[in-house]
């Protein structure tokens, strides 16, 4: 089932009273909402990842609890441009099975990275699959070893096959490893690497390099200075590391959840960090140069709990990061979406969400400007938690 609405920040009266709103930001010159989606039944729910496909709609991957086979099955959602959906999919067998990420491949079809409890070697594994443009199955694959293995991320590279990261607890030197594979554009492995110490150690971006080699973002236990770091690992085309850089407090737990290349050669890295003498985090901005040296870093956040989970250069060489609040907007959580300039200066924010608790995973500018937004909301919709779409405009 889904429910979608249309909004303007002109018409937010008129919303209020039907009982549905997008809240307004502190700041008065963000973007007003073109529509939202909602997706799911009685059930959980969720959106993980968005892209903008090439006829100006939008693929959607996440995990289904009120469809398919299993107790959770992967999800895939193609919507056109208003939205309004044209299919859905879901993978799965009878146990539970997530989709992380999504992305739209050279062929028009799509390419799904996360975990599989129903297939495989282990406990959990590694899934990747592969489908045509309209959803159907073209190959999976699975990865790992007899324990637990799991995808955050996927990436078609420039060879035409796929980069996949995220961590493995049946290889490595630590309790948990930081996992990257390399394969062919049919799914075969090409070579994996691991990264890591005698800790927990894991991955949760991967982007291949102007260089071809790959930039990993993740979170480190194992290292750094603190009781948990950012860890950011640049390699060459073969997964061999070129530098690694850990970045967090020295008496806090630290992560990243996503990282870019920047345009001038750089990174831009987006998480969360500890408060101070405090059992909350801030969202996490961190701008580095071509060798992962900092440039300037910057947190977001009030007196609760906030979370960076995207970070997207926009257009106009600034950042866009997109996670959830706990101290501002209209519920327990919201989805917060910041907008800066080129050195991490807040130019707005805006929060979405209702009475709830609602939360966003993946943002991506669009190409009139605007931002697409997925996550999930427990305000609106019609279970648990729903997978929730949000359109907004440039400006």
């Amino acid at each position: 089932m889904l429910n979608k609405v249309k909004i303007s920040e002109s018409r937010l009266a008129i919303v209020l009273g039907l009982g549905l709103f997008v809240s307004v930001s502190m700041f008065a010159n963000g973007p007003d909402t073109l529509w939202t989606l909602t997706l799911g039944e009685s059930s959980e729910d969720r959106g993980r990842s968005v892209q903008q496909t090439t006829d100006g709609g939008y693929i959607i991957t996440g995990y289904t609890c009120s469809y398919g086979a299993g107790s959770y099955d992967v999800y895939l959602i193609k919507t056109d441009s208003l939205g309004d959906t044209l299919w859905t999919r879901t993978f799965g067998g009878s146990a539970s099975d997530v989709g992380y990420s999504v992305q739209q491949t050279t062929d028009g079809g799509y390419i799904i990275a996360g975990i599989t409890y129903s297939y495989g070697a282990g406990y959990a594994d590694v899934w990747l699959i592969k489908t045509d443009l309209l959803g159907n199955t073209l190959w999976t694959r699975t990865y790992g070893g007899s324990d637990w293995d799991e995808a955050y991320s996927v990436q078609q590279t420039t060879d035409g096959g796929y980069i996949i990261a995220g961590y493995t607890k049946s290889y490595g030197a630590g309790d948990r490893d930081v996992y990257l594979i390399k394969t062919d554009s049919l799914g075969d492995t090409l070579w994996t690497r691991t990264y890591g110490g005698s800790d927990w150690d894991e991955a949760y971006s991967v982007q291949q390099t102007t260089d071809g080699g790959y930039i990993i973002a993740g979170i480190t236990y194992s290292y750094g200075a603190g009781y948990a770091d950012v860890w950011l690992i640049k390699t060459d085309l073969l997964g061999n590391t070129l530098w690694t850089r850990t970045f967090g407090g020295s008496s806090s737990s630290d992560g990243a959840y996503s990282v870019q290349q920047t345009t001038d050669g750089g990174y831009i890295i987006a998480g969360f960090i500890w408060k101070t003498g405090d059992n909350l985090r801030d969202v996490y901005l961190i701008k580095t140069d071509a060798k992962g040296n900092v440039q300037w870093v910057k947190t977001f956040g009030g007196r609760k709990d906030d979370v960076g989970n995207s970070v997207q250069q926009t257009k106009d060489g600034g950042y866009l990061i997109a996670g959830k609040t706990n101290s501002y907007g209209a519920g327990y959580a919201d989805v917060w979406l910041i907008k800066t300039d080129l050195l991490g200066n807040t130019l707005w924010t805006r929060t979405y969400g209702g009475s709830d608790w609602d939360e966003a995973y993946s943002v991506q500018q669009t190409t009139d400007g605007g931002y697409i937004i997925a996550g999930y909301t427990k305000s609106y919709g019609a279970g648990d938690r729903d997978v929730y779409l949000v359109r907004t405009s440039a400006k």
